[in-house]
Protein backbone atom coordinates (compact mmCIF):
# COMPACT_ATOMS: atom_id res chain seq x y z
CA UNK A 1 0.00 0.00 0.00
CA UNK A 2 3.13 2.18 0.22
CA UNK A 3 3.79 1.86 -2.85
CA UNK A 4 1.06 3.34 -3.96
CA UNK A 5 0.94 6.62 -1.72
CA UNK A 6 3.27 9.32 -3.72
CA UNK A 7 4.89 12.18 -2.06
CA UNK A 8 2.55 15.28 -3.16
CA UNK A 9 4.48 18.24 -4.15
CA UNK A 10 2.50 21.39 -3.61
CA UNK A 11 2.13 23.54 -7.01
CA UNK A 12 4.13 26.30 -7.96
CA UNK A 13 2.94 29.04 -10.55
CA UNK A 14 5.61 30.37 -12.45
CA UNK A 15 5.93 33.31 -14.62
CA UNK A 16 9.07 33.87 -17.45
CA UNK A 17 10.90 36.69 -18.23
CA UNK A 18 13.56 36.60 -21.20
CA UNK A 19 16.26 39.19 -21.81
CA UNK A 20 18.90 39.67 -24.66
CA UNK A 21 21.94 41.41 -22.96
CA UNK A 22 25.74 42.59 -23.91
CA UNK A 23 27.98 39.44 -22.38
CA UNK A 24 29.27 42.28 -20.24
CA UNK A 25 26.63 43.10 -18.31
CA UNK A 26 25.06 39.88 -17.74
CA UNK A 27 27.02 38.85 -14.08
CA UNK A 28 25.07 42.37 -13.17
CA UNK A 29 21.63 41.56 -14.43
CA UNK A 30 21.88 37.91 -12.99
CA UNK A 31 22.78 39.46 -9.79
CA UNK A 32 20.17 41.82 -9.50
CA UNK A 33 17.14 40.42 -11.26
CA UNK A 34 17.85 37.50 -8.26
CA UNK A 35 16.72 40.33 -5.51
CA UNK A 36 13.71 40.37 -7.32
CA UNK A 37 12.84 37.33 -6.92
CA UNK A 38 13.94 35.90 -10.36
CA UNK A 39 15.52 32.57 -10.66
CA UNK A 40 18.01 31.65 -13.40
CA UNK A 41 15.95 29.24 -15.98
CA UNK A 42 18.52 29.08 -18.28
CA UNK A 43 21.69 31.20 -20.01
CA UNK A 44 22.50 30.82 -23.69
CA UNK A 45 24.59 32.48 -25.83
CA UNK A 46 23.10 34.50 -29.00
CA UNK A 47 23.54 32.52 -32.68
CA UNK A 48 26.48 34.74 -33.44
CA UNK A 49 26.59 33.29 -37.07
CA UNK A 50 25.32 37.07 -38.52
CA UNK A 51 26.82 39.17 -35.85
CA UNK A 52 29.30 42.27 -37.35
CA UNK A 53 32.21 43.20 -36.58
CA UNK A 54 33.38 44.93 -33.74
CA UNK A 55 29.26 44.72 -31.97
CA UNK A 56 28.96 43.15 -28.34
CA UNK A 57 28.40 39.45 -28.14
CA UNK A 58 24.87 38.81 -26.81
CA UNK A 59 23.47 36.38 -24.19
CA UNK A 60 19.93 35.63 -23.99
CA UNK A 61 18.94 35.06 -20.37
CA UNK A 62 15.77 33.32 -19.25
CA UNK A 63 14.22 33.49 -15.58
CA UNK A 64 11.22 32.12 -13.88
CA UNK A 65 9.61 33.19 -10.54
CA UNK A 66 6.64 32.41 -8.32
CA UNK A 67 3.47 34.07 -9.76
CA UNK A 68 2.27 34.33 -5.75
CA UNK A 69 5.10 35.93 -4.64
CA UNK A 70 4.85 38.90 -1.94
CA UNK A 71 5.02 42.08 -2.26
CA UNK A 72 4.88 41.63 -6.26
CA UNK A 73 3.99 44.85 -7.16
CA UNK A 74 6.39 46.77 -4.51
CA UNK A 75 9.05 44.19 -6.35
CA UNK A 76 8.11 45.26 -9.47
CA UNK A 77 8.79 48.72 -9.41
CA UNK A 78 11.79 48.13 -7.85
CA UNK A 79 12.97 46.20 -10.85
CA UNK A 80 11.49 48.62 -13.42
CA UNK A 81 13.80 51.32 -12.16
CA UNK A 82 16.76 48.86 -11.65
CA UNK A 83 16.45 48.22 -15.56
CA UNK A 84 16.23 51.94 -15.99
CA UNK A 85 19.81 52.71 -14.15
CA UNK A 86 21.45 49.63 -16.08
CA UNK A 87 20.18 51.31 -19.37
CA UNK A 88 21.54 54.45 -17.84
CA UNK A 89 24.82 52.85 -17.37
CA UNK A 90 25.08 51.72 -20.76
CA UNK A 91 24.10 55.16 -22.23
CA UNK A 92 26.83 57.11 -20.17
CA UNK A 93 29.14 54.46 -21.47
CA UNK A 94 28.88 54.85 -24.81
CA UNK A 95 28.85 58.45 -24.09
CA UNK A 96 32.63 57.95 -22.99
CA UNK A 97 33.80 57.55 -26.76
CA UNK A 98 30.65 58.76 -28.63
CA UNK A 99 31.92 62.86 -28.74
CA UNK A 100 35.74 61.64 -29.35
CA UNK A 101 34.64 59.80 -32.08
CA UNK A 102 33.20 62.36 -34.15
CA UNK A 103 35.91 64.63 -33.26
CA UNK A 104 38.22 62.54 -34.50
CA UNK A 105 36.06 61.69 -37.75
CA UNK A 106 35.48 65.49 -38.75
CA UNK A 107 38.93 66.14 -38.09
CA UNK A 108 39.95 63.30 -40.44
CA UNK A 109 37.66 64.34 -43.09
CA UNK A 110 38.82 68.13 -42.91
CA UNK A 111 42.21 66.29 -43.39
CA UNK A 112 40.71 64.47 -46.45
CA UNK A 113 39.53 67.65 -47.78
CA UNK A 114 43.05 69.55 -47.71
CA UNK A 115 44.66 66.34 -49.31
CA UNK A 116 42.21 66.43 -51.95
CA UNK A 117 43.15 69.87 -52.32
CA UNK A 118 46.83 69.09 -52.94
CA UNK A 119 45.87 66.26 -55.57
CA UNK A 120 43.68 68.97 -57.79
CA UNK A 121 46.50 71.80 -56.95
CA UNK A 122 49.43 69.24 -58.30
CA UNK A 123 47.82 68.05 -61.14
CA UNK A 124 46.25 71.14 -62.42
CA UNK A 125 48.22 72.66 -65.69
CA UNK A 126 50.53 73.90 -64.41
CA UNK A 127 51.20 72.68 -61.46
CA UNK A 128 51.07 74.09 -58.44
CA UNK A 129 53.63 73.19 -56.58
CA UNK A 130 53.73 75.40 -53.67
CA UNK A 131 49.82 75.67 -53.42
CA UNK A 132 50.23 71.67 -53.41
CA UNK A 133 52.75 71.97 -50.49
CA UNK A 134 50.74 74.60 -48.33
CA UNK A 135 47.81 72.00 -48.98
CA UNK A 136 49.62 68.86 -48.10
CA UNK A 137 51.32 70.04 -44.68
CA UNK A 138 47.61 70.37 -42.97
CA UNK A 139 46.23 67.36 -45.19
CA UNK A 140 48.81 65.37 -43.54
CA UNK A 141 48.02 66.75 -40.02
CA UNK A 142 44.08 65.84 -39.98
CA UNK A 143 45.65 62.25 -40.84
CA UNK A 144 47.91 62.03 -37.90
CA UNK A 145 46.03 63.97 -35.09
CA UNK A 146 42.28 62.09 -35.01
CA UNK A 147 43.96 59.41 -33.22
CA UNK A 148 45.81 61.41 -30.78
CA UNK A 149 42.75 63.89 -30.47
CA UNK A 150 40.45 60.92 -29.76
CA UNK A 151 42.62 59.50 -26.66
CA UNK A 152 42.50 63.06 -25.66
CA UNK A 153 38.91 63.17 -25.39
CA UNK A 154 38.02 59.94 -24.55
CA UNK A 155 39.80 60.20 -21.14
CA UNK A 156 38.22 64.17 -20.57
CA UNK A 157 34.74 62.30 -20.50
CA UNK A 158 36.07 59.01 -18.86
CA UNK A 159 36.73 61.23 -16.05
CA UNK A 160 33.65 63.00 -16.65
CA UNK A 161 31.43 60.23 -16.64
CA UNK A 162 32.92 57.59 -14.60
CA UNK A 163 31.46 59.11 -11.13
CA UNK A 164 27.80 59.80 -12.47
CA UNK A 165 28.31 55.87 -13.68
CA UNK A 166 29.41 54.73 -9.93
CA UNK A 167 26.20 57.21 -8.42
CA UNK A 168 24.01 54.56 -10.93
CA UNK A 169 26.21 51.83 -9.92
CA UNK A 170 24.85 52.86 -5.97
CA UNK A 171 21.53 53.11 -7.10
CA UNK A 172 21.34 50.02 -8.32
CA UNK A 173 22.87 48.46 -5.11
CA UNK A 174 20.27 50.06 -2.93
CA UNK A 175 17.82 49.29 -5.17
CA UNK A 176 18.35 45.47 -4.67
CA UNK A 177 19.22 45.74 -1.08
CA UNK A 178 15.47 46.82 -0.50
CA UNK A 179 14.22 44.30 -2.99
CA UNK A 180 15.85 41.32 -1.25
CA UNK A 181 14.56 42.62 2.60
CA UNK A 182 11.25 42.58 0.66
CA UNK A 183 11.81 39.11 -0.27
CA UNK A 184 13.04 37.44 3.30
Amino acid sequence: MTDTLKKQKNYVGYEYKEITADDRIVSLLLDGYENFGWELNESLPENRSGRKAGSALKTVIRMKRDRKIVNKAELTRLQRNFEACVTEIQALEKRKTSAATVYALALGIIGTAFMAGATFAVTAQPPYIVLCIILAVPGFLGWMLPYFLYRKIQRRETEKITPLIDAKYDEIYELCEKGNKLLY
